[in-house]
């Protein structure tokens, strides 16, 4: 079996140029729950300047209240965010930092060094107070300032955050810039550097058409947990001609039809696709929205 961690309202919308009201992101979330999702990045700690579509986490997580059974994430940068984050029903605390220089310094203002030293700390105080830790690695294969990312980087990085407690670790393909091989032995790595035991998943982009074949790569390779957005939506305001992510239909469709156990009802997914089109006033990049499940009718066209 497979998980979903929903990022669509987080990672999806926060670079829209269209506002999405609290109310239509709580009923996003709720919609998401009730497909059956059971992890969701619901929202970002964030300043409101710099990111404004998550200006209203607090009233978003407050409006969706505590939810049994559900594993509802925040995203930390710094730790101004942690603060407020530790204030709200969150279950679980996300924080990032990218492995390039360049990315970090556009993204965070810092080092990875300075990130990676100030997020550990964030991860400490976060375990402290009871709240598990998901680290995710941004850049983990690849730079669109750098080009290649060292995976030494990347793996001195998760030390850091293993050591301080986190209790999850994600590879980020922030601007799709991995492939299917590179995917397989980056996990092969990680899995030499850290063992089995060490709860990995993985956050593909879209951007050059890869993101699919990626997490194909990844669960042939043993991963089992896999971040992916609602409708393909998303992108990163600090990343050029970064388009969305791997679209969470599309590949819930794909583990469907290969067989493979999600827990996520697609029809109910593609319904939710298709009402967050009318509420950002634009055509979503999922596919099996558009065309519909293999296995219910073929398609919808009768073109050879």
């Amino acid at each position: 079996m497979i998980t979903l961690c929903e990022v669509g309202p987080r990672d999806g919308l926060q670079n829209e140029d269209k506002h999405v009201s609290t109310e239509h992101k709580v009923k996003l979330i709720e919609q998401l729950i009730n497909s059956g999702v059971t992890k969701i990045e619901a929202v970002s700690f964030v300043h409101p300047k710099v990111v404004p579509q998550m200006a209203d986490a607090e009233q978003v997580l407050a409006g969706i209240g505590n939810q049994q059974k559900i594993e509802i994430a925040g995203l930390v940068l710094n730790r101004g965010g942690f603060k407020r984050a530790i204030q709200t029903q969150i279950d679980r605390v996300h924080i990032a930092a990218a492995t390039s220089d360049t990315f970090n310094i556009k993204n965070a203002k810092k080092s990875v060094q300075d990130g990676v030293n100030e997020l550990s700390e964030v991860t400490s105080d976060a375990v402290g107070s009871n709240y598990p830790v998901t680290a995710i690695l941004a850049t983990s294969f690849g730079c669109p300032y750098e080009g290649k990312v060292d995976p030494n980087t990347v793996f001195q990085a998760v030390e850091s955050f293993l050591e301080s407690g986190a209790d999850e670790i994600v590879l980020a393909d922030t601007t799709g810039m991995a492939n299917p091989y590179q995917v397989q032995d980056m996990i092969g790595s990680f899995r030499r550097s850290f063992g089995k035991d060490i709860p990995l998943g993985l956050h593909f982009h879209n951007t050059r058409g890869l993101g699919l074949a990626n997490v194909l790569a990844g669960y042939e390779a043993g991963v089992r947990r896999f971040d992916a957005s609602i409708g393909g939506l998303g992108g990163c305001p600090f990343a050029p001609k970064a388009v969305g992510n791997v679209c969470s239909e599309d590949m819930i469709h794909m583990f469907d039809e290969m067989g493979v156990e999600t827990g996520v009802n697609l029809e109910k997914m593609i319904q939710t696709s298709q009402q967050l089109e009318k509420w950002i006033e634009k055509t979503l990049e999922g596919l099996v929205m558009k065309a519909g499940a293999a296995s219910v009718n073929g398609g919808k066209g009768e073109c050879n």
